[in-house]
């Protein structure tokens, strides 16, 4: 049985612009900086949110905008910044060796890109990327090529599985999850404006559904009322950055629950007798 894993869920500042240079390079230097606090709180891995690097915006990626909203533009976003500073939080990792999940966005040759979470080792190495799958009505229209399939990676005896955005709300992806057998599941998901607490009910109920551990990485934004988590097997926060807004994390130790290992028993069972 693994030993007790510790691990670090931030809520950061997001922008929105792809473009401004400064504002890519603002958002870089806080997550680094998030990132020797959580190794220095002993974490393992450190998870960030949706759009940690940026949340490019529709409208000012429109290419008939920004007044009317239409196909992204992606050749006005920085990417070469994006890039360097995706580079220098690998690197970083590699340093401090702490496993750090960073969702940015993936370049692909003529096509749309895709919003993904890419998996660093503590090694300071690429080794998967998950691709948001249910993307919004905008996303998918206008912005991003989906992804088709989930994702998963281990450290330390843990199987963690990947989710982005509005992933979050389609139980089927965590049922997924739970066939392939993740001990936790990752979400990352941006929120810049308007309340949105029910996001953190639906992963205490999710986690409390597949009996699994769930951290939610997040904005760093008091109007949104949401805060980064992490939430056991029976759905309860069992910790929480602070709820001001400020840009933080919260620190958990994951380990083997028993209610995990009878409920997805439980589930395996009567899915195959009721089919589905």
């Amino acid at each position: 049985m693994p030993e007790p894993f510790r691990i670090a869920v931030a809520q950061s500042t997001v922008h929105e612009d792809p473009t401004n240079p400064t504002l890519l390079r603002e958002s870089g230097a806080e997550v680094r900086s998030l990132m020797r606090e959580a190794a220095a709180a002993g974490a393992r891995l450190v998870q960030f949110t949706e759009g940690a690097i940026c949340f490019p915006s529709k409208v000012v990626l429109s290419s008939l905008g920004p007044d009317e909203i239409g196909p992204s533009d992606w050749t006005k976003a920085d990417w070469a910044v994006l890039e360097d500073e995706l580079g220098q939080i690998t690197r970083l990792a590699g340093e401090l060796g702490i496993w750090t999940v960073i969702p940015s966005v993936h370049q692909l040759p003529d096509a749309r890109p895709h919003n993904s979470a890419y998996v660093v080792s503590a090694k300071g190495q690429v080794v998967a990327r998950y691709d948001d799958r249910a993307l919004s009505t905008t996303k998918v229209t206008w912005m991003y090529t989906p992804g088709t399939a989930p994702v998963t990676f281990e450290v330390d005896g843990y199987r963690f599985g990947l989710t982005l955005g509005l992933d979050v709300l389609f139980p089927e992806l965590f049922t997924e999850y739970d066939r392939l057998g993740v001990d936790a599941v990752l979400v990352s998901y941006a929120s810049t404006h308007g309340p949105n607490e029910h996001i953190g009910v639906q992963v205490c109920g999710t986690a409390a559904n597949n009996t699994c551990w769930i951290s939610l990485a997040v904005t760093a934004n008091p109007e949104t009322g949401l805060v980064a988590g992490v939430a056991d097997p029976r759905g309860a926060w069992v910790a929480q950055a602070s709820a001001d807004g400020r840009p933080a994390i919260a620190v958990a130790e994951i380990q083997p629950d028993e209610r995990t290992t009878v409920g997805r028993a439980f589930r395996q069972r009567t899915r195959e007798r009721i089919g589905s």
